[in-house]
């Protein structure tokens, strides 16, 4: 049988998908092409049909697909903007698909926003990308049998989160196959930095979407076996013999404008309790480490140059973790930003008490330079909730600041030496076992400028990024399954 694909197509107008229907035509393997409204619509294209769905990504959309595609192969385009297909790419997909025996394809793209044409390679699909965020790019192509059967396995009418519950189950028996070849083009218009987009997710007009997401995946991960009760080890605070009940730790290198900022808003702390501050200056070598002498005088400073110059922010954590004057309680607190009050040392070791955890995580705002709040503004996490908070940490890809960890428990798990995802990956191994508390209460200002380190990031870097912290689910999501396999 010759191979065919159907098509699927998001439509607000008649001018919107005049050349992406062109550039499917051209083709000789498109067997019909479906148009995908989310509302009624007196506008026809010739030789398509009209499909009315609630929204692009609901339950509702992916059953109306499933029930209309006849073709070997189902195309579906995420996308309003015009799509445009390189040569031969479409013969291209589905010869992949047919050799790699994969349920979707998807490929490496160019973005093309006004005149300029980029580069948007994306990542290959690992066990633990879990992340409804996932960017496969906005060209999806199916095996119709497989995606047939995928939808025949959902459960549940979800008004956002479809698409994503789509592949999931599609995952559980098939492979999701990347094409690192740059086959389609695609206009882009969400041209804010990487640094304006990381918050999304935590926006909470989005909430409603979020909580339709981690259902998906909760039903996912007790589908695999990855998904853990809210039951816990108990934990009494009572290991090792510590002269400070807390130490706030600092990791910096060359934060010469902010990082007296940090020093001064950790010295300004009242507690009932004596703490000290262990700053790991990573060899800074743009006044930073003259910046922090000047506050030597104070017995609660701690300044370490590390003698290995093969840390990052996670070996520097390990490093203050690890020193013998390291309270009970190690607090986090980045180079470039400050606590809000006084009081957040004393409010997270109340928490750990009447919490009874293992790590504490607090609430942020996010402000510019001068502490002016910016959008989304406070991110609180609320997603994080004491019966399901750690199962879906595997679809988000952050936990909250400031974080503050039981340093013997931090001690023997020990910090990931990267610069990136070290907290993520040692929050889900801590929660693996034990309680993480939550503070609610707005803790930290979280500054937002040129210099963060995830301010302005290109789509390697991001790639790498996400790579990384999908393996850290994937590792953790082995472990957690093995766990259950051994109760």
């Amino acid at each position: 049988m010759r191979t065919t694909i159907d098509c699927f197509i998001p439509f607000s107008g008649v001018t919107q998908v005049q050349q992406t229907i062109k550039g499917l035509l051209e083709t000789d393997l498109i067997n019909k092409i479906y148009l995908l409204a989310t509302e009624d619509t007196h506008e026809e294209v010739n030789g398509c049909e009209t499909i009315v769905v609630s929204s692009l990504n609901s339950s509702a959309a992916m059953h109306a697909i499933a029930a209309r595609s006849t073709a070997t192969f189902t195309l579906l385009y995420t996308k309003y903007t015009t799509l445009e297909f390189g040569l031969h790419a479409l013969e291209r997909m589905t010869r992949l698909s047919t050799d790699a025996n994969a349920g979707m394809v998807y490929a490496d793209h160019y973005q093309v926003s006004g005149e300029t044409k980029t580069n948007n390679p994306v990542i290959d699909y690992q066990f633990g990308s879990l992340r409804d965020d996932f960017n496969f790019g906005s060209v999806l192509l199916y095996k119709t049998d497989t995606f047939k059967k995928a939808v025949s396995k959902m459960k549940v009418d979800y008004q956002f989160a479809g698409l994503y519950d789509l592949r999931l189950k599609l995952s559980q028996t098939e492979t999701l196959v990347h094409i690192n070849e740059y086959l389609y083009s695609e206009i882009e218009n969400d041209t804010r930095k990487s640094g304006e987009k990381i918050f999304d997710y935590v926006d909470p007009k989005n909430r409603g979407v979020q909580i339709e997401m981690e259902n998906a995946c909760t039903e996912h991960l007790k589908e695999i076996g990855g998904y853990l009760a809210p039951k816990f080890k108990d934990i009494e605070f009572n290991d090792g013999n510590f002269e400070y009940e807390a130490s706030v730790i600092i990791p910096v290198r060359n934060r010469i404008r902010t990082i007296e900022d940090a020093i001064l808003s950790t010295l300004n702390q009242k507690t009932k309790f004596k703490y000290n501050v262990i700053i790991i200056d990573n060899h800074s070598t743009d006044g930073t480490t003259e910046a922090i002498d000047k506050y030597n005088t104070d017995e609660r400073i701690i300044h370490i140059v590390p003698e290995r110059k093969d840390l990052g922010i996670g070996g520097c954590w390990n490093v203050g973790a690890h020193h013998p004057k390291c309270g009970k309680f190690a607090i986090q607190l980045d180079s470039d930003d400050v606590y809000k009050d006084e009081n957040t040392i004393q409010k997270v070791v109340d928490a750990f008490y009447t919490q009874k955890c293992g790590m504490v995580v607090g609430t942020y705002m996010i402000t510019d330079f001068n502490l002016n709040m910016i959008a989304p503004g406070v991110i609180d996490h609320k997603e994080w909730t004491p019966d399901n908070g750690r199962n879906n940490a595997m679809r988000i890809n952050g936990l909250g600041a400031p974080r503050a960890f039981y340093t013997p428990l931090l001690r023997d798990i020990k910090i990931p030496n990267t610069s990136y995802g070290e907290d993520y990956a040692t929050a889900l191994n801590i929660s693996r076992n034990y309680q993480i508390g939550r503070i609610y209460d707005v803790l930290y200002y979280c500054r937002r400028w040129d210099d963060n380190s995830d301010a302005s990031l290109d789509v390697v870097k991001m790639n790498g990024h996400n790579t990384y912290k999908d393996r850290i689910r994937t590792w953790e999501l082995q472990a957690r399954i093995a766990l259950n396999k051994n109760k």
